[in-house]
């Protein structure tokens, strides 16, 4: 997927700039100041950011770092940023190719590898049995780690119930602690356990306010697999972070597009993973713990759904 981070920084910070006079009076008023983003310290967040519990025990927090394009000394001083602002969640992907830069930020943290939740994922090249396990050993190689807490399928396409019996095997040896899927339908994950096979801990799908997937998290629910959503900006595309709609609803609880966005995501029960090169910005995705969308808010939100992908080049 594309992105433009200047473009993206643009929409972020002027947000409210076509949300009418009530929105941009809050925005002149000093969304950009630090008196909004003062109270948000490493100390409030590193023990304070939510966590649910995975079917298996496991024990994920409910809001990280999504990394994709984030590589090079640059990333790893991104991953290292926002560890020092408390994020523990950190998400990466072989195909994302900056493992080794979320391996070497996680160092440049100094904070011990046992206090953070490190997910990545395998990509379809690396499908089948031997594949798998083989891709996963350089996965591990270049995070230098000994274990990853989630590992994921990140397409459900070529062999992935040959992929799976491989997952299996690596999490009884303990070097997963959860495994999981991404992007994968129900009928999926029925072929997954349909000979006893474990059953996936989390669903990583594209889940955003133009696309909200309030039918696949039903299914989830059911199965009792998290559901975890990818992009949940989804990339600033369809103008999110200007839309109007929500700078209203942020407006009301001095918040932006992005904290609304984030929130709505939180009390719908679902883990979310935004990713941001900027610290202003990553500070301000974990400032969502102090307000809480009430039913009108959330009801106005489902009425942004357009029920289809925001990324169509990745069907």
């Amino acid at each position: 997927m594309n992105n433009n981070n200047s473009s993206e920084r643009i929409k972020r910070r002027e947000f409210m700039l076509t949300g009418g006079k009530v929105a941009a009076s809050f925005l002149f008023a000093g969304f950009e100041s630090s008196k909004i983003f003062a109270a948000i310290t490493a100390d409030q967040h590193k023990n304070g950011i939510p966590s649910v519990t995975l079917n298996n025990g496991i024990i994920m927090p409910m809001l990280g770092l999504g990394t994709m394009t984030l590589d090079g000394p640059k990333g790893a001083r991104c991953v290292a940023d926002a560890i020092s602002l408390g994020y523990r969640l950190l998400d990466t992907a072989t195909i994302y190719g900056n493992e080794e830069f979320v391996g070497a930020g996680i160092m440049q943290s100094g904070v011990k590898r046992e206090e953070l939740f490190v997910t990545t994922k395998l990509w379809v090249s690396d499908a089948g049995y031997e594949n798998a396990k083989k891709g996963f050993e350089r996965s591990l190689n270049k995070l230098r780690m000994e274990y990853v807490d989630l590992y994921l399928i990140h397409r459900p396409r070529g062999d992935y119930k040959g992929s799976w019996k491989a997952m299996q095997e690596l999490y009884k040896e303990g070097k997963i602690k959860a495994i999981g899927v991404s992007n994968f339908e129900r009928h999926q994950m029925d072929e997954l356990t349909a000979n006893g096979g474990t059953k996936p801990a989390v669903n990583q799908i594209e889940t955003h306010a133009f696309f909200q997937e309030f039918k696949a998290q039903n299914v989830l629910k059911d199965y009792g697999v998290q559901m975890e959503a990818w992009s949940p900006f989804a990339e600033g595309r369809n103008g999110l972070f200007t839309n109007q709609t929500l700078a209203k609803i942020g407006a009301k609880h001095k918040k932006s597009n992005a904290q609304v966005s984030l929130r709505w995501l939180h009390q719908r029960g679902i883990v979310a993973i935004p990713r941001s090169s900027q610290k202003i910005h990553m500070i301000e995705n974990l400032d969502i713990f102090d307000f809480e969308l009430d039913a009108s808010d959330m009801q106005t939100i489902t009425g942004l759904d357009l029920n289809q992908t925001q990324f169509p080049e990745w069907n």
